[in-house]
């Protein structure tokens, strides 16, 4: 079945970019997934085709209007009514694993890039539309937000990584950043690959990658090393509690 991704935005042409290479180019031309790109002036009632208005208040830039937002996302919802509709903004949620996963695992993706200073409000509680964030910066648009949102779900898509298990191990799968990684030749610059991982000794390589992943993850990001100790803390009382809830 093929999972079926639509961006509604100014600059159709963008799309699909990089995903037409690699993995997410092959896995499209096997129709593992499809991308339709949707032009918003497309939905525009006036002769000039305007999508944006000055902002309400007055400031500087212009903002995407209401109308014409809604009026593209009905057209994509009368198709695909399923996918959930997402707004590339910084002032969204932040992208997780865990989200990206749920995207991948359900009916497809419907993205709404915003341009100029964003869109007008009151599209996102009348047309229920998710603000995403892929991170604390500001971009000259959602087109590369988009970009980046469809890569880390398509790669997820069964057949498009080679292993099935290729990304059990990766950063942010089990709340840790990935272990190091090293290949031949053995000493390079003078500097060697560490002997656990040549020793054959399956067991201690394991423990030595958690172990690595453990303090790189406490060292580089606190923020995630928090939430996986409060996680792995709070587990074994929560299924306690089960046991006794079961027992009852």
């Amino acid at each position: 079945m093929t999972w079926p991704a639509t961006v509604i935005t100014l600059y159709p042409e963008m799309f699909p970019g990089p995903l037409g290479l690699s993995l997410a180019g092959r896995a499209m031309g096997e129709g593992v997934w499809s991308l339709e790109a949707v032009q918003l002036r497309d939905f525009a009632t006036d002769k000039h085709r305007s999508v944006d208005d000055t902002p309400a208040g007055g400031g500087p830039g212009m903002v995407l209007r209401a109308d014409v937002l809604a009026a593209a996302i009905d057209a994509v919802r009368a198709t695909r009514p399923d996918a959930p509709v997402l707004a590339m903004t910084p002032r969204g949620r932040p992208l997780t694993q865990a989200r990206v996963r749920e995207l991948a695992a359900g009916a497809g993706v419907t993205l709404l890039c915003g341009r100029f200073e964003g869109f007008d409000e009151r599209i996102f509680a009348a047309r229920d539309v998710e603000e995403v964030s892929i991170g604390d910066y500001v971009l000259s648009g959602g087109e590369t937000a988009a970009l980046v949102l469809l890569d880390a779900c398509v790669r997820l898509l069964p057949g498009v990584m080679g292993a099935p298990s290729s990304g059990e191990q990766e950063s942010h799968e089990a709340g840790l950043l990935e272990h190091p990684h090293y290949t031949r030749p053995a000493v390079w610059d003078g500097r060697a690959i560490p002997e656990v991982l040549r020793s054959g000794d399956h067991a201690k390589i394991a423990a030595w990658r958690t172990a690595e992943a453990e303090a790189d993850t406490r060292l580089r990001r606190p923020d995630l090393w928090e939430r996986y100790v409060s996680a792995r803390v709070k587990s074994p009382s929560g299924a306690r509690r089960e046991n006794k809830d079961e027992e009852a």
